[in-house]
């Protein structure tokens, strides 16, 4: 998280959207006036701070064109998604051991934690995946999230029985690359990319993987 010098500047911004609808100005002109100002005033009410770098501000391509499309209300066409989703696919880094499966109540810790990569944090310490913010997954926590599908019984309802298995291998794979990158997935994804952005370390996506898949986890009983 940022720290910034002006809490209000977004909400200033917003004013003045506000202002050139009720004047009867918002043109393409005036929009990308609006812009204009929007970029300046979230420059200069933002600064690096710790860790937390004004560099989080600047979107990749990926998450350009998904604004854009958002801003536009026209939908990413099938030949945009694909290539997004591409191109983040090249991007998946798959565990250099081989190993995709991890110590799920390790993975039960990750999604518990959401601290991390705020500008008091520390360089080098481990961040948590607050997975628990967007979905459900274990039957054991009574408060989480449901902006994301709940992932209860993740594992189970796909057959996996055995994460070791031949049958198993494209689900494994699958919910590392989901994890580690999801616009590989889902071009305009809302879900942090974990691995991706540095987020979660590859030890930490491994045991996420084990959460989601172990049939020993609470997720799958």
């Amino acid at each position: 998280m940022l720290k910034k010098k002006h809490i209000s500047a977004l909400q200033m911004a917003a004013a003045v959207t506000a202002s050139l609808i009720v004047l009867g100005c918002a043109s393409v002109d005036s929009a990308a006036t609006l812009d204009t100002m929007t970029q300046q005033m979230v420059k200069t009410s933002f600064r690096d701070q710790g860790i937390a770098k004004v560099d989080r501000l600047q979107q990749d391509e990926s998450n350009a064109a998904c604004s854009a499309a958002d801003a536009s209300g026209t939908p990413l066409s099938e030949a945009q998604s694909k290539t997004i989703e591409a191109a983040n696919l090249k991007t998946v880094q798959w565990p250099k051991d081989g190993k995709f499966i991890g110590d799920w109540k390790e993975g039960e810790k990750i999604a518990q934690n959401g601290r991390g990569m705020t500008w008091t944090d520390k360089p080098g310490s481990a961040n948590g995946g607050n997975c628990y913010n967007c979905h459900q997954i274990s039957p054991q926590e009574i408060s989480f999230g449901t902006l994301g599908p709940s992932l209860y019984n993740y594992g189970k309802l796909r057959g996996i029985q055995d994460t070791s298995s031949p049958e198993a291998r494209a689900i494994v794979e699958y919910t590392w690359g989901k994890i580690w990158n999801a616009k590989a997935y889902n071009a305009c994804s809302g879900m942090p990319r974990f691995g991706h952005s540095g987020i979660l370390a590859e030890a930490q996506v491994r045991d996420v993987v084990a959460l989601l898949l172990d049939p020993k986890s609470p997720v799958n009983r």
